[in-house]
């Protein structure tokens, strides 16, 4: 077959098209990204500062609070964040990232009771000042951690019962 003729100009004509199309595509995507990335505020040299912070302060507490290697900075960072992807539904990513939590020796259990926990509390109320976050490390340092539920107060409807003996 000669690479010449009307269904080679035609195949030559439709593949010229489609790259054209695909380059404009990619040009088209290019603005969009960045004009998101300049929408976002760069993080501040401050604001990093704070975070580097407080990842260490939950790794001396964590060091406090646990004992074994549940309590190593490697541990503590991998299980916290696969216990977060556990809770939101990213199954893919969070037995990655168990791997690697097994990987380093730490204990599979103390993942298994840390989201065990989570669950127990339920959903987070979006009113709340509580974050994902926030109740994965209370659980992380302690996994039999219970909310405590504020107690409900008597209203003017409920009338105490007296003893009539």
């Amino acid at each position: 077959m000669p690479l010449s003729g009307p269904r080679t100009a035609a195949f030559v004509s439709c593949l010229v098209m489609v790259l054209a199309s695909s380059l404009d595509v990619a040009r088209a995507q290019s603005p969009d990204q960045n004009i998101e990335q300049s929408k976002s505020a760069p993080p501040t040299v401050e604001t990093a500062k704070r975070d580097k912070k407080a990842r260490a302060d939950q790794a001396v507490q964590a060091g406090r609070a646990l004992k074994g290697p549940a309590s190593n900075p490697e541990c503590v960072w991998l299980g916290q964040r696969v216990v977060n992807l556990l809770w939101r539904d990213d199954l893919v990513t969070a037995f990655r990232h168990l791997d690697l939590y097994d990987r380093f020796g730490c204990p599979g259990g103390h993942v298994r009771d840390s989201f065990r926990c989570v669950v127990r509390q339920g959903n987070i109320d979006s009113k709340a000042n509580e974050t994902l976050n926030s109740r994965v490390h209370s659980c992380w340092l302690d996994p039999k951690f219970v909310v405590s539920e504020p107690v409900p107060t008597p209203t003017a409807q409920t009338t105490p019962q007296t003893d009539t003996r």
